[in-house]
């Protein structure tokens, strides 16, 4: 029998062909548990991988979810007490996306670009008045050591590729009877149909015979070239849920606001429960077109990447991490001590700004600046700053997030806060909102300036803050971190510009520029707003004053035309006439004027010409601006509705 206290390594499927795929890759297979906690309800696998012991447990047959998924995790630390990392290896439906060519078999881990876990429970979340439902992004706390092997594992793959192909065919060798379930699935069965083309539920047979491959109702897609990974290893945010997801349109949309790579229905009830790393084999693609023939190999590749990722950590570095269930313990008090202080704060959450700007960006875009002598000196400088203004729809707040995206993969230990004003959300239109957030973000991104906050809410008694002891507070908790990076999107969207520091934006961005002893990295962005320009002239050096002008992001504005008019689907009906496309791209720079609002808006017009005739003529009368382009929309909009859209309109 084995001793449990030998195992180190918790590996947690919820299918039993997913506990199949990690058993074929165990190098040695050990014999039961000597012993297991009365109260475990666990079936386990015990076994080596390199030099580490792995216990492995699967789902009760039937019961699947974030529920289930989190007993299985608590009862294995009972009968494992010494289990310092996790794994949760499976299947899940893919998201793909124009920017993410994710194709079945391929792997998604779930780990974001600044290191940290990311699992979204997307089921889960609040609802505020007057606004949407509101889904609250989960971070999974994953040890040092896998972020570490990740990253070291994605530059070995990048440099040399990888191995997971024939690792999966020596696991199939040695065990012969998976091999027609596991093996990889004819390549033309990966069929990735179009958003609004359905499963035909009411016929009987394989989704491949029934809906065939009709490219009218297919997505096309290249052959991966030689020096391209097959499988593909992703790197980002996992979906998850107690339901299926089985709806492409939703997927699609979820997918776009908060850059989801794939869809399942276990991880997210880990998070609190058994913190670890979630690794995906994509067999379908999230929509009504299940593919079940792909669930072996999508489970085996994920299997071979985990084993692949535990044999790049060498023991000691195991042995030196908490135990789970210490972890645990530990966080407890603390985690609904954090619960509890954003409860009182209630900050509104900036980031599904940032994830809505950043879907939108073509890549390749923003170099202009982010190369620029002045980004560069703003970087580098002590307590530095600088003001990028231009006119409406030239693309601020995608640069926004171009640049915070940047400085997260420049300086993942650095603090770096961010806040969108945003016209469309009132609880992003105000200065103590704004504190409220960098608050929250600073508080969650370094422990060591936490007491602060601590203390403040244990004097509030509950009662909710005044705005001046959080701007106090937020002085203080940036005194103890040395060094901090703002950037603040749209200053023209707040409507407490003016006034003393505590009420008005402008007054409250000088007090944090005269504290000079602080080395805050400011950057803003906004209109050239009279009110906003006469503070901040003061404030900056002219070489700190950035205006986003046409002939600095012509190229921008180029490849997104680009882009969108030959990728795009608004305008596939025009692939097969090239010099078709040629006019359009011609004529939208022509007239875009750095605006890349307006681009949008005329490629979204053009979709729908559905003749050459209907098109020529929208394209010899394009609007000059975006008044005029505003004002055509206004013209489409039933009347009953105009007066919100003028409203709405009056803002861009």
């Amino acid at each position: 029998m084995s001793n449990p206290e030998d195992y180190t390594v918790g590996w947690i499927c919820a299918l039993s062909t997913e506990s199949v795929a990690a058993q074929s890759f165990l190098d040695e297979e050990h014999a039961r548990p000597a012993y297991q906690d009365p109260k475990d309800n666990n079936d386990y696998t015990l076994g080596k991988i390199g030099d580490h012991n792995v216990v492995i447990a699967v789902l009760p047959m039937g019961r699947y979810g974030t529920t289930s998924a989190a007993m299985v995790g608590r009862d294995m630390i009972r009968s494992f007490p010494n289990i310092r990392i996790g794994l949760m290896v499976g299947i899940g439906g893919g998201a793909p996306m124009l920017r993410n060519d994710i194709r079945l078999g391929d792997v998604v881990v779930g780990i974001s670009k600044n290191g940290q876990g990311e699992v979204l429970q997307y089921d889960f979340g609040k609802t505020i008045q007057s606004h949407e439902f509101q889904r609250i992004p989960s971070q999974n706390n994953v040890p040092i050591v896998l972020q570490t092997a990740v990253h070291g594992l994605q530059t070995q793959y990048e440099r040399k590729g990888h191995n997971l192909e024939e690792a999966m065919k020596n696991a199939i060798q040695r065990n012969k009877r998976m091999r027609k379930k596991y093996s990889q699935p004819d390549p033309h069965t990966d069929r990735l149909y179009n958003s609004t083309y359905e499963h035909t539920h009411d016929q009987d047979g394989s989704c491949v015979d029934i809906c065939g491959d009709d490219p009218a109702n297919t997505v096309p897609r290249g052959i991966r070239e030689e020096d391209e990974d097959d499988p593909s290893i992703h790197y980002g945010i996992i979906a998850s849920a107690n339901s299926l997801m089985k709806d492409a349109l939703m997927r699609d949309a979820l997918a776009k606001e908060h850059n989801i790579l794939c869809f399942e229905m276990e991880a997210a009830g880990l998070l609190n429960h058994f913190p670890c790393l979630v690794i995906r084999g994509m067999c379908d693609y999230s929509d009504s077109h299940k593919n079940d023939q792909w669930h072996g190999y999508a489970a085996m590749t994920a299997a071979a990447y985990a084993k692949d990722l535990l044999n790049r950590i060498p023991p000691s570095k195991i042995e030196a991490e908490r135990k789970i269930g210490d972890v645990l313990s530990s966080n407890l008090t603390f985690t609904q001590k954090q619960e509890e202080i954003r409860r009182w704060l209630s900050p509104p959450d900036p980031s599904t700004n940032y994830n809505k700007a950043l879907q939108q960006r073509q890549e390749g875009t923003g170099l202009w600046f982010l190369q620029s002598s002045a980004f560069e000196k703003w970087q580098k400088q002590q307590h530095s700053f600088l003001w990028l203004h231009g006119i409406p729809g030239c693309g601020k707040t995608i640069l926004s997030s171009t640049i915070i995206e940047h400085l997260q993969r420049t300086y993942p230990d650095q603090p770096l806060l961010y806040f969108y004003f945003d016209f469309t959300d009132s609880s992003k239109q105000t200065v103590e909102n704004l504190v409220r957030s960098l608050v929250i973000q600073l508080y969650h991104k370094r422990k060591d300036t936490q007491q602060q906050l601590e203390s403040l809410f244990s004097s509030c008694h509950h009662q909710q803050p005044s705005c001046d002891s959080l701007c106090k507070v937020l002085l203080q908790m940036i005194d103890q971190v040395k060094e901090v990076w703002i950037i603040l999107d749209a200053l023209d969207e707040c409507r407490t510009r003016k006034g003393p520091p505590t009420e008005g934006l402008l007054s409250w961005i000088r007090g944090l520029r005269h504290l000079e002893q602080r080395n805050v990295h400011l950057l803003v962005t906004s209109r050239p707003e009279h009110d906003i320009e006469s503070v901040l002239r003061d404030l900056a050096h002219n070489e700190d004053i950035i205006p986003i002008q046409s002939d600095l992001i012509s190229d921008d504005i180029r490849r997104y035309i680009h882009t969108e008019v030959r990728e795009g689907d608004g305008l596939k009906r025009w692939r097969s006439h090239p010099d078709v496309l040629d006019e359009i791209e011609t004529r939208l720079m022509e007239e875009a004027n750095g605006m890349f609002r307006w681009a949008a808006c005329q490629i979204d017009a053009l979709e729908n010409c559905l003749d050459y005739r209907t098109l020529e003529k929208a394209l010899t009368t394009l609007p000059r601006t975006l008044d005029e382009t505003y004002s055509r929309i206004l013209h489409t909009i039933p009347s009953e509705h105009k007066e919100n859209a003028i409203r709405i309109l009056q803002f861009l």
